[in-house]
């Protein structure tokens, strides 16, 4: 079976679920309050586990009652946390999340103790593949990046400025259009593989400025498209590793990525791996 370890980012998500997103200044009444597990790096550990492989969490809660809230269903999922240290005096992450009935979003987030997940605390297992992301600090992930001998992936969000060695570290970027254009010609550094998302658009997948394959995904009833992101970056990567090929790995991601944005919640919406064949398959037989 694939072993991942993630690095990365727990949150507690307190969500609003409006009839529309307010413009700046603006107050929007009569929304629907909701509270999940969240976090970009508890989003994506989960989402391995559902997909089939052995994963591991490596980050920082407080010692509050919203650690328990927040790492409740990566327990029940299966995730290892023996990596998942307690901080005393600092408050688990938060993320305040706005949701429309049209599934776009709008997030603020409270780090909190993601911000104490230092060099220091690393332990990293010996695993297949180490995915990481960019809410935690960036000297974390360079540390990672230097003391790994795996395959390793980092998502490139929230767009910050990391070492330029991370980028020549990674065998797999992934980035939104948005984070892309952020980055710009620095993203030329990675010779590894870049996935860059389009949303309902589609996403490319390319290697040094050559595509290795592009493609669509499946069409869905959108709910909430919270963790749709890191559901993709977690597939992608788990498809690479077991030895997909690129085409059927983007593929795979992008159904991924869809099914998750059809149900309300970061985790709670997470596919498992038969619901992301079985998506496949329906798309396969609507041509």
């Amino acid at each position: 079976m694939t072993s991942v370890v993630v690095i990365g980012s727990v949150n507690l998500d307190i969500v609003a679920v409006a009839d529309r997103l307010p413009a700046p200044g603006e107050t929007v009444t009569g929304a629907d309050l909701a509270r999940y597990p969240g976090g970009k790096g508890a989003n994506q550990a989960l989402a391995v586990a559902r997909l089939g492989a052995d994963v591991c969490l490596l980050a920082c809660v407080g010692t509050d009652a919203a650690a328990d809230e927040a790492l409740a269903l990566l327990r029940a999922g299966g995730v290892d946390l023996a990596g998942c240290v307690a901080v005393d005096e600092i408050a688990t992450g938060v993320a305040l999340i706005s949701v429309a009935k049209s599934g776009e979003n709008q997030i603020v987030v409270a780090p909190g103790a993601n911000r104490a997940l230092s060099p220091e605390r690393l332990v990293i297992p010996a695993a297949d593949a180490l995915i990481c992301q960019l809410e935690v600090p960036v000297e974390t992930i360079a540390h990672a990046a230097a003391n790994f001998d795996g395959f390793f992936c980092v998502n490139l969000a929230p767009a910050r400025h990391v070492d330029v060695t991370v980028l020549q570290r990674a065998d797999l970027v992934v980035v939104n259009e948005t984070e892309a254009a952020w980055y710009g010609d620095s993203l030329a550094a990675c010779h590894g593989m870049i996935a860059t998302t389009f949303g309902a658009a589609g996403v490319v997948l390319q290697k040094n400025g050559v595509d290795l394959a592009r493609t669509k995904p499946p069409r869905v009833q959108v709910v909430d498209t919270t963790a749709a992101g890191d559901t993709f970056t977690a597939a992608l990567a788990v498809a690479l590793v077991e030895g997909q090929s690129p085409e059927d790995a983007l593929n795979f991601a992008c159904a991924a990525g869809a099914a998750a944005t059809t149900k309300a919640g970061a985790q709670p919406s997470l596919p498992t791996r038969a619901e992301v064949l079985q998506l496949l398959q329906e798309a396969a037989s609507e041509g």
